[in-house]
């Protein structure tokens, strides 16, 4: 039977203007704008459909992405399309429990903003960052990671494409040998060493705001970037959104997984296409489309 999963991308897709249209043209996307405000203390707007620099500052970014992700995603179940299960790339795992019941919106949206500001402030600017190697296999830059200190694996996006994240200077010491295995390195534009042990005391004190939630069960499951595996059992979410924050992504398996419980349709939700990108190097038989713009939620009437 044929399944079909909603994904969320992470940061690093954000652009200003995102969500304008949406904001403009539905009653109910400019209603989680709204109340995104009310308990944001930035202005959530500005920030998302108009040129600003806020956009890539981690402290904002993350909020603006799920909101946009959330008034989006609205308009794609208010057309009948529902998910058998969700899952996000890191940041955007908020939006997958979100929509897969797990909490509500404003919720989810003040837990990004300090989420944010903790990611933001884990570590001094200049200090830690991340590299996507490309072209080689998990074995390969694990056996030249193995041999230094501060650096590890941040995301294991697809085949060929897995990201180093931390120390700058660890991770320059293992680019030359990375390179020498016929890798292509990629300095990625964050502000710090996302997914690393160097980001422990940010995973914490997310925790301690985790556990003032309260979680609602889940009406599907969603994906863990932690396991890479189903949760169907909302107890086990503040740990594994706890850990996420200094854990690597496991993206590809997560995708694998859904593969092999029946999903043969990706909606990928939120702006840009990297998400499909990652997919189609996974697996080229199952069938993806993107939604970013009210233009494209005519590619769901294919859907029905």
């Amino acid at each position: 039977m044929s399944k079909m999963a909603f994904v969320y991308p992470g940061q690093g897709v954000q652009n200003p203007g995102m969500g304008a249209d949406f904001y403009k043209e539905s009653k109910e996307a400019e209603q989680i704008y709204n109340e995104a405000e009310s308990i944001l203390d930035f202005d959530i707007k500005k920030v998302c459909f108009e040129e600003n620099d806020l956009i890539n500052n981690t402290e904002y970014t993350q909020a603006a992405l799920v909101t946009t992700y959330l008034a989006i995603t609205g308009e794609v179940i208010k057309r009948e399309i529902f998910p058998d299960v969700t899952a996000g790339l890191s940041l955007g795992e908020y939006g997958a429990i979100c929509v897969a019941g797990g909490m509500n919106e404003k919720e989810a949206i003040s837990l990004v903003r300090k989420r944010g500001i903790y990611m933001n402030n884990a570590v001094p600017e200049g200090f830690g960052g991340m590299t996507a190697v490309l072209g080689l296999n998990k074995e390969d830059i694990d056996n030249v990671l193995r041999e230094k200190d501060g650096v590890s694996v941040a995301n294991y996006n697809c085949p060929g494409q897995i990201v180093i994240t931390g120390s700058v200077e660890a991770i320059e010491s293992s680019v030359p040998d990375l390179k020498k295995l016929g890798a292509r390195c990629v300095k990625l534009k964050v502000r710090g060493p996302f997914h690393s042990p160097y980001l422990k005391e940010a995973g914490e004190k997310l925790g301690r705001d985790l556990e003032k939630v309260t979680f609602n069960n889940l009406s599907i499951p969603y994906v863990s970037n932690v396991t890479g595996e189903y949760v169907d059992d909302i107890k086990y979410t503040k740990e594994l959104l706890k850990q996420q924050v200094y854990s690597p992504v496991k993206w590809e398996q997560s995708v694998r997984c859904m593969i092999e419980n029946g999903v043969d349709t990706f909606v990928e939700i939120g702006p840009g296409r990297t998400i499909g990108g990652f997919i189609r190097k996974i697996d080229k038989t199952v069938r993806h489309i993107n939604i970013s713009t009210v233009e494209d939620l005519k590619k769901l009437d294919d859907l029905r």
